[in-house]
Parts: C-alpha cells; sequence; structure tokens
C-alpha cells in the first residue's frame, strides 16, 4: 500500500560486517535492489560528493536526508556549508546534532540552543530545505527533558520546532541507573516525573508525539537495559554504550550477548504510536522514517550480524506495521512528492 512518508536507510547501516563497507556504487545498488527503500539517507562524505551523486542518479534513490554533528564555537561555517551541500545534491532535510560541550569547554544553555535553532532554521529557509534537531546521546539533549523546554522556546519565537525522534536515545535509559545517572535523570525517573517506558501512560514519547512537532523518525533497536557493545573499546578500554540491538535474531555465534525477540517491543511500541497517530491526524508533521543499524562503537562496531540485513528486516516491518493500521482504520489522503 502507498504510504505518506519516505522510508530511508542510513547509509553507515549498508554494508554486512561492520569496517569493510562495498564501495558507494554498491550501496546504493544494495539499497535499490532490496525493494524496500525510497531514498539514502546519508551526507554525501568530504571529498566523495560526485561519487554520491552519480549513484544517487544512476539508481535513481535519492538522498533526501542526512546528518552532521557540531560544536558550538566552532563549526558555524560548517553547517552553513553542510546545509547548502545537502541542497545542492538533491536534499530536502538536515538533521544538526549539536554536542553538548562548546568549543570553550561550557556546557551549553537552552538559550545557546535555541539561538542555533533560529539561525539554522532561517538559513535553511532561504535555500530551501528543511531542519531538525534530534534527542541523542552526548549532545544537548542527552538529558531528554531539555527537548520540551528547546521547543518551547523556539515556539514563543513563532517557529515550529522540527524533531527527529530517535527513540533508542531514550530507550537505552530504560531499567539502567548507570545511563540515567549520565545525564541527571535517575531522581525523576523514581520519582515518576519522567517516564521511559512507551507502554506506561504519561511516557515522554508519547508526549512528544502528542505534540506534532516529529518531522523525521529513526528506528534503532535498543533493549532496556540491553547489554554494552562488547565488540568494542573506547580509547580508555570502555565498551561501547548499549544503543544498538539486533531487530532479528542473530544466527549463532554473531551477537555477543543473549537476545530475545521480547526486549525489542519497546522499539516497535514507540513506531506504532508514531505511525497511528500520523494515520490519524491529517496535519501530522512526519515526513521522513529511517532504519538506523550502523557500525560507530555505541552501536554495532565489530558485529559479526549483517548490519544491511537487518535494516532491510526494520524497513519491511515498519511498510508491514503501517499497511496493518491502514487497514484496520483507512489514513486521510495524503501525497508526499520527491
Amino acid at each position: 500500500m502507498s504510504k505518506p512518508f519516505f522510508l530511508g536507510c542510513n547509509g553507515r547501516g549498508v554494508q554486512h560486517q561492520p569496517g569493510n563497507p562495498p564501495s558507494i556504487d554498491e550501496q546504493f545498488k544494495m539499497v535499490k535492489s532490496s525493494g524496500v527503500f525510497d531514498y539514502f539517507d546519508r551526507m554525501p562524505q568530504p571529498g566523495e560528493e560526485k561519487e554520491y551523486v552519480r549513484a544517487a542518479e544512476r539508481y535513481d534513490l535519492p538522498m533526501l536526508t542526512g546528518l552532521w554533528t557540531y560544536t558550538l564555537g566552532k563549526d558555524e561555517e560548517l553547517l552553513n556549508n553542510n546545509m547548502q551541500l545537502t541542497k545542492d545534491t538533491g536534499g530536502l532535510c538536515h538533521n544538526i546534532m549539536v554536542f553538548d560541550k562548546h568549543a570553550d569547554g561550557h556546557s551549553i544553555t537552552d538559550q545557546e540552543v535555541l539561538e542555533c535553532y533560529l539561525s539554522a532554521y532561517k538559513q535553511a529557509q532561504r535555500i530551501g530545505i528543511e531542519i531538525t534537531f534530534e534527542v541523542h546521546i552526548y549532545m544537548w539533549s542527552e538529558d531528554v527533558r531539555r527537548v520540551n523546554t528547546v521547543a518551547d522556546m523556539v515556539l514563543k519565537e513563532g517557529l515550529p520546532f522540527n524533531f527527529l525522534l530517535d527513540h533508542s536515545h531514550v530507550l537505552l535509559k530504560l531499567e539502567n541507573p548507570e545511563e540515567q545517572d549520565r545525564c541527571g535523570i535517575r531522581d525523576a525517573v523514581n520519582s515518576g516525573s519522567l517516564i521511559l517506558d512507551p507502554f506506561e501512560p504519561g511516557n515522554i514519547v508519547d508526549e512528544w508525539i502528542s505534540r506534532n512537532m516529529t518531522l523525521w523518525h529513526a528506528f534503532r533497536p535498543v533493549a532496556p537495559n540491553g547489554p554494552k557493545n562488547l565488540d568494542a573499546r573506547d580509547v580508555e578500554g570502555n565498551f561501547g554504550r548499549a544503543c544498538q540491538y539486533p531487530f532479528m535474531r542473530p544466527k549463532p555465534g554473531e551477537y555477543h550477548s543473549e537476545w530475545f525477540a521480547y526486549k525489542v517491543e519497546p522499539c516497535k511500541e514507540v513506531t506504532r504510536n508514531l505511525l497511528r497517530y500520523h494515520r490519524d491526524n491529517s496535519e501530522s508533521k512526519l515526513k521522513y522514517v529511517t532504519t538506523e543499524i550502523i557500525d560507530l562503537i555505541d552501536y554495532g562496531e565489530g558485529a559479526k550480524y549483517s548490519l544491511f540485513e537487518q535494516s532491510v528486516a526494520i524497513g519491511q516491518w515498519i511498510l508491514e506495521t503501517w499497511d496493518g493500521l491502514v487497514a484496520d482504520k483507512p489514513a486521510a489522503s495524503k501525497v508526499l512528492d520527491i
């Protein structure tokens, strides 16, 4: 069935074994041949811009979305350049991930996040693309309570807050005191003033969904209190954080820990709730949905399971879930054109 959103595959996940990605042309071919995705989710990488554009044209697989990370006080020019690159290479939306630490070392304030958003939003409007700000570990929004604070500040300025909802960066903190302590939310979770469990009424993700600010939804499976990435260590010898869990059962020997299907259910529940909201609300802002199985240390670095096979399985599940929701209750007519 047709769907009123674009489904993309994150480019970092277009490989079977992490650390051994195929050529750019082969990556686009793999995504296209899967028959699942509408587009390739990635910023053209520095020095390889022409190769990405050629592959996108060859396989009729546009790069509608992409992202980059930025440090305030250092990367303002880079941000402007990347937004222009997004436009020049056929992109529609650039996700802006702003690190919590300013270039001078202080943790950035909500006001500084606001000023960055306002500047980027206005520049994006001038060149004809959209932006999103994401909930993400290591970024200003690692304390997930800041999302609504900044969103309210943006709204007071008369602009919409365009949000990238990546539930993995919320749900890895579920049942995980260590992760909650990293961003100072443990007391709030214990008191019930902050609810992370998507099956509980009043949870933070449902609140975000109800605010209709999600332009882009990223699906990366995590497990509540899930295992750290035991296949990768940082420079200090610490294992990667628990920010990726296989979506489907790995084959014997492919995963470092026990795997349980039920642990993926909270992630599925978020996506069901978001797609249900999208089905039932003609004014829903959702345009982009991406699969986010990737190869970095806190995710799938060192993994023995196929990143791409997991990505395809997620994409198929998203399509099947949408079709099931529409079959239960036909959606209002929506048309999105690339």
